[in-house]
């Protein structure tokens, strides 16, 4: 075992407290999941064999929390097929002919033009993404989160939080989209100068 139980406030509860703010939006709840995974460890820190670090491992209590809160807060909240497919925003894209469904002339998303990962590892970025992410609805930044950034995958989703298939695949894309707009207007182009 590394550090001290003691000790992992100090060394672990600001990263743990940003990971589960991004995730469930809610300063309070978010201390609450902190404070829950903390005394987690301590009853099962006999348990740790130390095959990962002690913040890789709090991290994974900690998602497994967060999963557990987000699965019985959205359970309760159905979302009909009809009412999401309806909701789609088409803007950019050909409703008609050959080229429907494809972005329209003059529609064209702004070329990132840089290296992924070096955009990743920009505090800037990850500023304006999480000011972006904030602006979509609960439900659908949630989604966004744990399946894009933690990689749940799509079935357990769809059994966990009451989906299909088609419902989760369109909030999916509305979440990208609406993100990538977001980005556009709030980093890409003061990024880029375009």
């Amino acid at each position: 075992m590394g550090t001290d139980p003691r000790d992992w406030v100090d060394k672990y509860g600001d990263s743990l407290f940003r990971y589960a703010l991004v995730r469930v939006r809610d300063r309070t709840i978010a201390e609450d999941l902190v404070q829950d995974t903390l005394l987690a460890a301590l009853r099962q820190v006999e348990s740790f064999r130390g095959d990962s670090s002690e913040r890789t491992w709090l991290t994974g209590i900690l998602r497994h929390k967060i999963f557990d809160h987000l699965r019985k807060q959205f359970r309760n909240v159905p979302v009909q097929d009809d009412d999401v497919l309806s909701a789609v925003d088409q803007r950019g894209f050909e409703a008609e002919g050959e080229w429907a469904g494809h972005w329209a002339p003059g529609s064209l998303p702004t070329e990132w033009g840089r290296d992924p990962h070096a955009i990743m590892e920009q505090a800037e970025f990850w500023a304006a993404f999480n000011e972006c992410l904030s602006l979509l609805p609960r439900r659908m930044a949630s989604l966004f989160v744990l399946h894009v950034m933690d990689g749940v995958s799509a079935n357990e989703l769809c059994n966990d939080f009451g989906l299909t298939p088609t419902n989760l695949r369109v909030t999916l894309y509305r979440a990208r989209k609406q993100l990538r707009d977001c980005l556009e207007q709030r980093w890409i182009k003061k990024a880029t100068g375009k």
